[in-house]
């Protein structure tokens, strides 16, 4: 087969918090149908794909939905209960356990606030929630002041623990103020705030790595996504000028393939894209891949600035991790505390062949870590049909213009 180039997948990614566009969000769960991109040189077989034409940058189309700031319907559907029925239209599937199965339990939010002294936010300041002096969640404020702690969120489902005797240190010192717990009953979310004199500012510098799913099945978008990557890098590099970027990539397939797991590390974005530009889409095979490997090189591999004001994982992917071995369950919730501990706000971007565990565990990360989920439609009529989100309202966007806002979003 011919090496399809998938260094556009990495654009993928930049693409979350955004407003704009067509309104979508019909709360559907079937995957509505797409098209094939056609007249395009280099297309996979069995893609549509053949012709003469060229692939371009700003075609693809998408959309966010970000649970933190939509608790209420996150809470709702987690506590809705299924009903089966002869008509799809009027069943209601089981959302909770496509989220708990990945041992993740949501329904304890610390949310928190962090200020300084004149009202401006308090940001990479290393937030901690207590019992006594046992750290029970470790997480960094973002350019907001914002972070997010979790009381039991390993803990199956009905054996949470007393959410009494709690409380948050905030750059090395215990608050006075006691931790609120936001339970999925909660009628509001309780924000958590504190006025603090932090020890230092974060120096002017980010660090975005983006973790790519490289097996075949991600193949059906990437000649466009790889004309968006050029252009939305070129965009953040101009654009930028007051925060030093730094990019890295992971590229991972599965167990069998001719690898699990490729890295470069953290250097300049053209860097970045050099070596990008080198892989390609292949093996897979089934339905889960080593998105555990692949989250574990990223921590491990990859050297985070811990002093940076803001640090980005972007998580490209159509597949779900291998949700039936517990080893697995187990190094997905090591490298999720790690990723929120370090400060690490992952981003997942759910491509062409996603379902719905997939969707759920991609969420699981972005509430825990304090990101959001990004997930392309069908509006572009490119590639295959791509998954109908369990949401809200939201705005259908250029990808290119998603990806731009969402760096500046998160750096600014």
């Amino acid at each position: 087969m011919k090496k399809i180039f998938i260094y556009s997948f990495v654009l993928l990614a930049l693409a979350a918090c955004s407003k704009g566009g067509a309104l979508k969000g019909d709360y559907m769960d079937a995957a509505a149908p797409g098209a094939y991109y056609e007249g395009v040189d280099g297309a996979p077989e069995g893609s549509g794909g053949e012709g003469n034409g060229q692939a371009a940058s700003g075609l693809l189309t998408a959309g966010e939905w970000c649970d933190l700031d939509h608790w209420d319907f996150w809470s709702n559907i987690m506590l809705r209960e299924p009903k089966e029925a002869e008509d799809p239209a009027q069943a209601v599937p089981d959302y909770a356990s496509m989220a708990y199965s990945w041992g993740f339990n949501t329904s304890r939010r610390v949310a928190v606030l962090v200020k300084d002294a004149a009202g401006a936010p308090a940001v990479n300041v290393p937030v901690e929630l207590l019992r006594g002096e046992t750290v029970l969640w470790s997480a960094r404020t973002s350019n907001e002041g914002r972070a997010e702690l979790w009381l039991d969120l390993f803990t199956p489902k009905g054996q949470e623990t007393s959410a009494e005797g709690l409380s948050v240190r905030i750059d090395g010192a215990v608050q006075e103020q006691p931790a609120v717990v936001t339970t999925f009953s909660a009628e509001a979310v309780a924000l958590n705030e504190y006025v603090i004199s932090p020890s230092k500012a974060p120096e002017s510098k980010a660090d975005i790595a983006f973790i790519v799913d490289a097996t075949g099945s991600m193949t059906d978008e990437i000649l466009f996504l790889k004309q968006d990557l050029m252009s939305i890098l070129e965009k953040v590099r101009e654009s930028n000028t007051n925060v030093e970027i730094s990019t890295g990539a992971v590229f991972y397939r599965d167990e069998g393939d001719d690898y699990i797991t490729r890295f470069s590390p953290f250097g300049t974005p053209s860097s970045t894209i050099g070596y990008i530009q080198e892989q390609y889409a292949n093996g897979g095979g089934d339905l889960p891949e080593a998105v555990h490997a692949a989250l574990e090189v990223t921590l491990k591999n990859l050297s985070w600035n811990a002093e940076a004001r803001a640090r980005l994982a972007f998580l490209v992917l159509d597949a779900p991790a291998h949700g039936d071995r517990p080893y697995v369950i187990k190094s997905l919730q090591e490298s999720i505390r790690d990723f929120s501990a370090k400060g690490i706000r992952l981003i997942p971007v759910l491509a062409s062949t996603g379902d719905k565990t997939t969707e759920f565990m991609c969420r699981d990360f972005a509430i825990v870590t304090g990101g959001t989920y990004v997930f392309l439609t069908d509006d572009s009529g490119i590639g295959g049909s791509h998954l109908t989100p369990t949401v809200g309202e939201y705005q259908v966007e250029k990808l290119n213009d998603l990806m731009f806002r969402l760096i500046e979003a998160y750096i600014k």
